[in-house]
């Protein structure tokens, strides 16, 4: 009886630890993706709501895997199994210790800081230990498995716990955030962190127990068939890491060219990253999933596809065919680049080493873009450079097929090159200055220069941010989005008696036009997170320098400034702030609303810009307006030309008087309801309800 209980339990000890090991693993990589858009989300507003944050927050995730992979590769060669185990536990059990994940309100920052070091110093003291432990849970766990079952492979494990990462980044948006606020996703998560911390050792336990699979270290194991295989050579790991840095680099060129246009929301962050591990489960779970001689000339094809796209600046507006394109594309990049992982994998016994590679490069592509593009490149030129480098590693992995392979990837490269020039060559006419930074990129330009219509226009990323008419007889004039039959212009002009003087606050400073409106004794207080837009205001434009009004302007994102600010006692607040045509949408919320009422005076006007491409934000403001009693009215302003560019403003008030005057009352406009939709606050957005139809 002894007997056949022992070999029962040896059946459980066996059997028990498979279901195990894939529950560990798929939880593990389903909290490791769920944090990143719940930790970004929570931070987005305190750095301006700029693309530059989710990208930073990548080269953080990518970096910290990269050491998870490494301690994982470390580990199982040099500790034997009760040491592996052992310490893995205890680094659990500190790392609980350190919940929940919620961001100190010390590392709000001031505005004179580096982003980018605040941003990768508050996750490492926010998430940093319990997301590094997370990443080292798949290649550790697949190592323990490996070794306890010499005969089969562990790569279906990766397979798995890439869909447990697509899993939670597809389930955010649509399962998660519109449904619990943002603070309680921190705890919700933490609380399931330290169920996975249990599991996790409960894993270590039973790899322990396994019969005849002891965790003996790398240099401990005999002499199998496995063991006296040939280990991989610098240059199969150099090709793993390249493969992996070019499908990470353009994950992060594309996020950053998709965002910038239209907002940096979870849902935008989400699909390139979903597309990106798809391709990993693709590539990872089967072979045949990966054909060579099919996707490689499909690459070819979208790689010229992607290159025109960006080439041609007639598209550049184009929203659902820039991100149908780039995103086809990344799928045939990544399938290309992850199937090439895929095909060139090494046996089991050299899974860490390989995982640590693909990781390496992983954070080497997410860095050269979060971090080195924006001191060396004056754009975004990477997605340019990106394109011709996938190009390039093609035509060096076709090298031995046959010559139609071979010339497809050529001609694909070379077609790259040209593109990336032309877009380059593009982006420097009649630019005169150019400036990059972690808010984006600045140029000015000028127009008809010698004629009596030159003129001088600060772009930001792809949208005109202000334009001035440099000659005396026109360089006092408002222009563009600010002239006098604008919302902003007509109040302004309402509110301008001449008995006293007034002060007026600007969210976003551009070219500074609104202060060609101050009269003697006014006060224009304006607020900018850019101390690049700030120079290029005083230096490139006289709006600011020449202003009768006394200018203030105050360096950092103004809702965390105005936050610590006493009241300001504003008769006009304009909210003027975009990063290319994307909005900030920590400045259109309902808590924001609240602050900023406590800076206008009585019966002041507060002026919402809800000029869009893409985005009908009137409805949003008037919703905000609705919920705090407020009288709003929209001016929609076609704009006379050449001066004028059209413009929507939505303008709000405590007082039904202040917007029925002359100058507002002929051309306001309602705005129309739209049942359903939800109140926008900090804890809640809807980027894709408020689109604008294409039709």
């Amino acid at each position: 009886m002894r007997a056949a209980g022992a070999r029962r339990g040896h059946v459980h000890l066996v059997l028990l630890p498979m279901p195990l090991y894939a529950a560990t693993i798929f939880f593990s990589a389903f909290l490791l993706f769920l944090v990143q858009p719940i930790t970004a989300k929570q931070i987005l507003p305190w750095f301006g709501g700029s693309a530059a944050v989710w990208t930073t927050c990548l080269v953080f995730f990518q970096t910290t895997l990269l050491l998870g992979y490494a301690y994982s590769d470390a580990v199982t060669r040099r500790l034997s199994a009760k040491a592996q185990v052992g310490l893995h536990v205890a680094l659990l059990a500190a790392s609980c210790a350190l919940l929940p994940i919620v961001p100190g309100i010390q590392w709000k920052p001031l505005g004179t800081e580096n982003p980018s070091l605040r941003i990768l110093g508050l996750l490492a003291a926010t998430i940093g230990l319990p997301y590094f432990l997370l990443s080292t849970t798949s290649p550790l766990v697949q190592a323990w498995f490996a070794r306890t079952y010499p005969g089969r492979s562990p790569y279906r494990l990766f397979a798995l716990s890439n869909l447990a990462s697509m899993l939670a980044l597809l389930g955010y948006p649509f399962a998660l955030e519109p449904w619990v606020t943002t603070r309680l996703q921190s705890y919700g998560w933490s609380g399931a962190y330290a169920g996975f911390a249990l599991l996790t050792a409960a894993s270590g336990a039973f790899a322990l127990r396994a019969p005849g699979a002891a965790l003996a270290s790398a240099s401990e194991r005999g002499s199998g068939g496995e063991s006296r295989e040939t280990p991989p050579g610098l240059g199969w790991q150099i090709l793993w890491a390249t493969l992996a840095a070019t499908g990470s680099f353009l994950l992060l060129a594309i996020s950053n060219h998709i965002c910038q246009n239209i907002a940096s929301i979870p849902l935008l962050w989400i699909a390139p990253l979903s597309i990106y591990l798809l391709t990993f489960i693709i590539c990872f779970d089967a072979t045949r999933w990966y054909r060579r001689q099919i996707f490689l000339p499909m690459l070819a094809a979208g790689l010229g596809v992607m290159g025109w796209t960006l080439a041609d600046s007639d598209l550049t507006h184009q929203l659902q065919l820039q991100i149908g394109v780039f995103c086809a594309g990344l799928f045939l990049a990544c399938m290309f680049c992850h199937g090439e992982l895929a095909r060139l994998k090494p046996s089991p016994r050299y899974l860490t080493r390989f995982y640590l590679m693909v990781s390496l490069g992983g954070a080497i592509g997410s860095a050269l873009v979060g971090l080195v593009a924006p001191l060396v490149l004056p754009a975004y030129f990477e997605l340019a450079l990106g394109l011709v480098a996938c190009a390039g590693l093609l035509v060096f992995q076709v090298r031995r097929m046959h010559f139609v392979f071979v010339g497809l990837a050529t001609a694909s490269l070379l077609f790259s090159v040209g593109a990336a020039g032309w877009s380059i060559h593009n982006f420097y006419e009649n630019t005169v200055l150019a400036t990059r930074n972690f808010y984006g990129v600045l140029r000015v330009q000028e127009w008809n220069v010698g004629t009596a219509t030159y003129h001088r226009s600060l772009i930001h990323g792809t949208i005109l941010h202000g334009t001035q008419y440099p000659g005396p007889a026109l360089e006092r004039r408002p222009t563009s989005y600010y002239t006098e039959t604008s919302g902003i212009g007509r109040a302004l002009e309402s509110m301008h008696p001449s008995l006293r003087p007034l002060k007026v606050g600007v969210i976003g400073l551009g070219t500074g036009t609104i202060a060609t409106y101050g009269s003697k004794g006014d006060v224009y207080r304006f607020y900018d997170i850019n101390p690049a837009v700030i120079g290029i205001a005083k230096r490139d434009f006289s709006f600011v320098g020449k202003s009768d009004a006394t200018i203030e302007i105050a360096l950092g994102d103004a809702r965390l400034n105005l936050e610590r600010e006493d009241a300001q006692h504003f008769d006009v607040l304009a909210i003027d702030a975009f990063s290319s045509d994307a909005i900030p949408v920590h400045l259109i919320t309902s808590e924001a609303l609240a602050i900023y009422r406590r800076h206008v005076k009585p019966g002041g006007i507060i002026a919402f810009h809800v000029t869009n491409r893409y985005l009908d934000l009137a409805p949003v403001v008037q919703q905000l307006a609705d919920a705090q009693g407020l009288h709003a009215v929209l001016v929609a302003d076609d704009g006379e030309e050449p001066m004028g560019s059209r413009s929507d403003w939505v303008l709000l008030s405590d007082s039904e008087d202040a917007l029925d005057v002359e100058g507002i009352d002929e051309v306001a406009e309602t705005i129309e309801p739209h049942a359903g939709w939800r109140l926008w606050t900090d804890d809640f957005n809807n980027i894709v309800q408020v689109l604008k139809s294409t039709d």
